[in-house]
């Protein structure tokens, strides 16, 4: 009897012990001395990512880890991904990433107003995304932030940015105004990316979209600068002031030295720019020119430009950029 109790002793022993070992670190603070990121791999079982977090220095065993989460986790499957780990992160905290699912996510941000050699250039620097991409049709991208998640494919994250733009244009073209020129959502398109890179200023869009239907009604042409830049350096930044040979330059793009709509877009245009072709402000403003504070000055009259234009070389000269 007495070694039987004995034997119950040690035995009852061993359970508190496997019982302590089990339950230690299940809410308390993990290994980890700061905030990781870690990948797990498609199709890893609990058993695997419990090894790949060990390794990580995540968790402090991959064995307890198991045994934890069958005894105190729900039981819903893990998710592969990229998951981010806060510092000290108890196993019921690393277990609960794993199961939500929420992988961490990066983003490629296109501006408005973004030429598609850039877009693609943006592309090809977001360092965790795979293969290469070519530069999209131009106008072809709807300026926004997109998520992707580590390993994903270039070429679908452009996917998605072109099926948004579709999207977007498809539906913005059912709310066109009676007012708009444009009579095909490619028109819309190609305006819109001219009234983007003309202005920065919200506000401006819709009277700046009015000034170009006016003209384009008129038979007048546009003569939009960033038309006469965009064959030349396909909208990145040209550096320097137009030359007069490139005024003159017919090239399907130049708007100077023709009259109408380019050949295409010249950049990527925002909801913004679309939405202030659909419905230009009214006006009978046929001009415009720089105020000097980021914004511009609108004229219905040659005379009434040639004056404001002469206010901003003035501006320019105290400035001492002229």
């Amino acid at each position: 009897m007495r070694r039987l109790g004995c034997f119950a002793f040690v035995a009852g022993l061993l359970l508190i012990a496997a019982g302590f070992w089990v339950g230690y670190g299940w809410k308390g603070a993990g290994p980890l001395p700061r905030a990781a990121n870690v990948e797990i791999a498609e199709g890893s079982s609990l058993a695997a990512a419990a090894r790949t977090l060990e390794k990580a220095g995540v968790i402090g065993s991959a064995r307890r880890f198991r045994v934890q989460a069958r005894i105190f986790g729900s039981g819903a499957p893990i998710k592969a991904g990229e998951y981010a780990f806060p510092e000290h992160a108890s196993a019921a905290q690393v277990l609960a990433i794993l199961q939500g699912g929420k992988a961490v996510q990066r983003l490629v941000v296109v501006p408005e107003g973004l030429p598609s050699v850039m877009v693609r250039d943006a592309l090809l620097k977001a360092e965790t995304l795979t293969g290469d991409v070519k530069v999209p049709a131009e106008g072809s991208v709807l300026p926004d932030g997109y998520a992707f998640e580590r390993g994903e494919s270039r070429a679908a994250v452009l996917a998605r940015m072109q099926a948004a733009m579709t999207k977007y244009l498809a539906a913005a073209w059912k709310t066109r105004k009676p007012g708009a020129v444009v009579t095909t959502p490619a028109q819309a398109i190609i305006l819109a990316s001219i009234v983007e890179k003309e202005t920065a200023k919200p506000e401006e869009r819709r009277t700046v979209a009015a000034v170009y239907g006016n003209r384009l009604r008129l038979g007048m042409p546009l003569q939009a600068d960033p038309t006469v830049i965009y064959p030349i350096t396909k909208g990145r930044p040209l550096g320097r002031r137009i030359r007069q040979s490139e005024l003159r330059a017919k090239n399907g793009y130049n708007t100077y030295a023709s009259p109408g709509l380019p050949v295409g877009p010249i950049a990527n245009p925002g909801r913004l720019s679309i939405d202030a072709v659909l419905d230009p402000a009214q006006t009978e403003a046929l001009y415009f020119v720089a105020d000097g504070s980021g914004g511009h000055v609108f004229a219905d009259t040659l005379a009434e430009h040639n004056a404001n234009v002469k206010k901003w070389y003035a501006i320019r000269h105290a400035r001492g950029e002229m």
